[in-house]
């Protein structure tokens, strides 16, 4: 099989002086993406990196961070993705859990780094003072090592062979519309699975992909309404915020112009759940485009099911049908398998699962059942097969011996009115075991008090699911993603802080 870290050198080998990645003004072709990743590539070979062995790659949306994922692969080793914004706390148990050595900026010194040397073979790469970590059978062939968010505790390290990630991009391009001459807006992270595979498979498949290093809404919509991008990967937490500020006379302008130059044509929705009041958004505010919802966890190499276009309108609370290669099965309470529409954890069988979690030989064994991968999210089947999500099951809320679903809270306040955002996590109370905490974003120019909207949700909840207390704030907790944050938000509300 050609993998992933062959296609990539063959695209850029392929578009040689043409451009192919765009990075706020600054143009990128093939032949210097190529040139910066073999580079690279022979400097880490000169410092003996070895087969399998695991080498930080710090990201953040620039285009020369294409190059030294491709060089650290050119050279054999095994790419684990670190924001150069990370903060020391966050970094320290990557380069623990992994033992890297071996430290790639391919932006040539733009990101702190630990203690260590600068190889004298290129300024973008560094050595640590640490001795070589020994040969792991996890890491033979495999491409990335992923950390994930944590919510489950300590982040853990999803290792995914080049075979697996090589599957899942073919399946991705075939299914979701990639081809020759797609131009894409990446304003999604990279050390995010969702960001990464958008941003290779456009490569991969000989397009353009322009790059944001963060997102706000009039550069995004500033990009779109261009007339030269075809599709852009969103999460739902991007979409409100546009939603928010679609009032906004330059914002309608440039959202009038993307629909008159008819050249988006594709909007991807994941990483969190899209919610049903949200749905329609797409084609309000994009016009004759092709929303695509999307629902993957990194273990499973991300995109695990999907609904698109008149599907999405008629299942707006749905994540989908499974995507190519997947099955998957819900396990209700008793351990037996769920009639449709009854609610169960969603276990989910792929070929492009991951190999298992690096160093962590107990958590991989516990997050699988009978080759089903345990996703921890609570989810019902409809009679078609068509699946919607209800909750993670970790985030469900106890509350004096009643459970309830966040998401349940978030969207009967979604429907407000004056409610542009809204967010529910539960946190620890001495009485109650958990209280119901809301965290809100007003629309632009609404008022809202909480003894208000506590009157108005108690005409749409049932007395134990209104919330205990309602925070507004500018802004929703969000995570190193993107995505609104159930546990930044509980966090930041306990008394300690923790």
């Amino acid at each position: 099989m050609t993998t992933v870290r062959d296609q990539l050198r063959q695209a850029f080998l392929r578009a040689g002086e043409t451009v192919v990645v765009v990075e706020e003004g600054e143009h990128w072709s093939g032949e210097r993406l190529l040139h910066l990743a073999e580079g690279l590539a022979a400097a880490l070979t000169r410092e003996s990196i070895a087969a399998g062995e695991p080498a930080g790659v710090w990201v953040s949306n620039r285009a020369a961070d294409f190059a030294a994922v491709l060089a650290v692969w050119l050279a054999g080793g095994v790419v684990v993705p670190i924001h150069r914004t990370a903060p020391k706390a966050t970094i320290a148990p990557v380069l623990a859990a992994t033992s890297a050595r071996f430290l790639v900026d391919g932006a040539g010194g733009a990101a702190p780094v630990p203690p260590g040397r600068v190889s004298a073979a290129h300024p973008g790469l560094w050595v640590r003072a640490v001795p070589p970590p020994p040969a792991n059978p996890l890491l033979a062939d495999a491409a990335l090592v992923v950390f994930t968010s944590g919510s489950t505790g300590l982040p853990k390290g999803v290792v995914l062979s080049h075979q697996a990630w090589t599957t899942k991009l073919a399946n991705n391009g075939a299914s979701y519309h990639f081809g020759s001459g797609v131009r894409t807006l990446l304003v999604l992270q990279t050390t995010f699975s969702y960001g990464m595979w958008v941003s290779l498979l456009t490569l991969i498949s000989g397009g353009v992909l322009t790059i944001h290093r963060r997102f706000d809404v009039a550069s995004a919509l500033s990009a779109l309404a261009s007339g030269e991008i075809d599709r852009v990967a969103l999460v739902p937490t991007m979409l409100r915020a546009i939603q928010a500020e679609s009032d906004s006379p330059a914002v309608r302008a440039l959202l009038e112009r993307i629909w008159a130059h008819r050249k988006l044509r594709y909007v991807y929705v994941g990483g969190e759940m899209l919610s049903p009041a949200l749905t329609p958004v797409l084609e309000n505010l994009f016009g004759d485009v092709l929303p695509i919802n999307i629902y993957g966890l990194t273990e499973t190499g991300t995109c695990d099911f999907a609904l698109e276009g008149a599907e999405l309108l008629q299942h707006p609370a749905a994540i989908g049908r499974p995507a190519r290669g997947v099955s998957f099965r819900i396990v209700a309470k008793g351990g037996h398998l769920a009639a449709p529409g009854e609610v169960g954890e969603l276990q989910i069988r792929t070929e492009t699962m991951m190999r298992g979690y690096l160093g962590q030989p107990a958590f991989t064994a516990a997050a699988f059942a009978d080759g089903y991968f345990r996703t921890g999210d609570l989810a019902w089947a409809d009679e078609e097969g068509i699946v919607t999500m209800i909750s993670r099951m970790k985030e469900v809320i106890s509350r004096g011996g009643n459970k309830i679903y966040p998401q349940e809270i978030e969207l009967a306040l979604q429907t407000h009115p004056s409610i542009a955002e809204v967010l529910a996590a539960g946190v620890a109370d001495p009485l109650m075991g958990q209280r119901i905490h809301v965290a809100i974003r007003l629309k632009q120019g609404a008022a809202l008090d909480a003894a208000a909207l506590r009157r108005w949700a108690s005409e749409r909840l049932e007395k134990f699911k209104i919330p205990d207390a309602f925070h507004f704030m500018d802004r929703l907790p969000v995570g190193r993603t993107g995505k609104a944050d159930r546990i930044s938000l509980a966090n930041s509300l306990r008394p300690d802080g923790r």
